[in-house]
């Protein structure tokens, strides 16, 4: 696998694992009435790998001082961290019906009161700059844990990342780790048409990363990637992760209209749900 660009368009087949945690966050989505389809979808793939098979975590001790940190810095796809969190028992399965309800603790944005959410976060631009206060602080207590942040491809407009990428260069963050989400879509139109982000790897390096970029959906490239114990040593490291909006569900896919819904019905519910393979 090239480090400087396998994919540019995502080609990877889902299985069954991806293929049920969507049909999860439809089923959360739907008990809400409401929430965001396509970002969920995408993302899909990044934090699997990274609760499955990279990150350092405790379920039974979510305060755990030498967990590895995960910052979910594109908060609105928060359904897909919420599935994922359940799953691994941060918390009860049964709050995943109560999503954005007023007896539940699962907001339309992460939020601390969740177990296992580091922070709150949605409000874009923030992420990476919380990153890197928590890797520096990683390295002044000389702890061998990891920073996790997913932002995503529009979030990359804010100058605040940039300020953040630059000053994770400088003090060489190699316990730092970036993930992109970069399905080309932001909620009024493509990325190139709102802010050509491109040469984005480009940028990343600039700033003293090492950058590599990876077919978003593909799991195997996905952990081959998180897993070398050499890659991005001495430097933060960015993946440019390529994905597709609204990935799984052709009618869902690089479709503005899934960015957010308001009101999901019982029939949107079916008919996802039903494009997913449920059975």
């Amino acid at each position: 696998m090239s480090e400087t660009c396998t994919a540019k368009r995502s080609v990877a087949t889902l299985d069954n694992r991806s293929l049920d945690l969507r049909r999860r966050i439809v089923r959360v989505l739907g008990a809400a009435g409401r929430g965001h389809v396509g970002a969920s979808f995408s993302l899909v793939e990044i934090l699997r790998v990274l609760f499955d098979d990279v990150m350092r975590c405790d379920s039974r001790d979510p305060k755990w001082p030498e967990r590895d940190r995960l910052i979910l810095s594109k908060g609105h796809g928060c359904a897909a961290l919420y599935v994922l969190l359940a799953e691994k028992g941060f918390f009860p399965a049964e709050e995943l019906g109560k999503f954005c309800k007023l007896d539940g603790i699962l907001g339309g944005h992460p939020d601390r009161k969740v177990p296992g959410v580091e922070c709150a976060t949605g409000s874009l631009g923030h992420g990476l700059p919380i990153a890197v206060g928590m890797a520096v602080n990683a390295r002044y207590e000389e702890s061998d844990r990891r920073v996790f942040v997913v932002l995503g491809d529009g979030e990359c407009n804010e100058g605040s990342v940039w300020e953040a990428a630059m000053s994770a260069g400088k003090h060489k963050l190699g316990n730092l780790v970036a993930m992109v989400d970069y399905n080309k879509q932001q909620s009024y139109g493509s990325t190139h048409e709102v802010l050509e982000l491109e040469p984005f790897g480009d940028k990343w390096r600039s700033c003293g990363f090492h950058a590599v970029e990876v077919d978003g959906h593909d799991v195997a490239a996905l952990r081959d990637v998180l897993c070398r114990p050499t890659l991005g040593a001495g430097k933060p490291l960015a993946i440019l992760c390529h994905t597709v909006k609204g990935k799984g569900v052709s009618f869902v896919e690089n479709n503005p209209a899934w960015h957010h819904k308001s009101k999901i019905k019982d029939e949107d519910v079916k008919r996802l749900l039903d494009a997913l393979g449920d059975v």
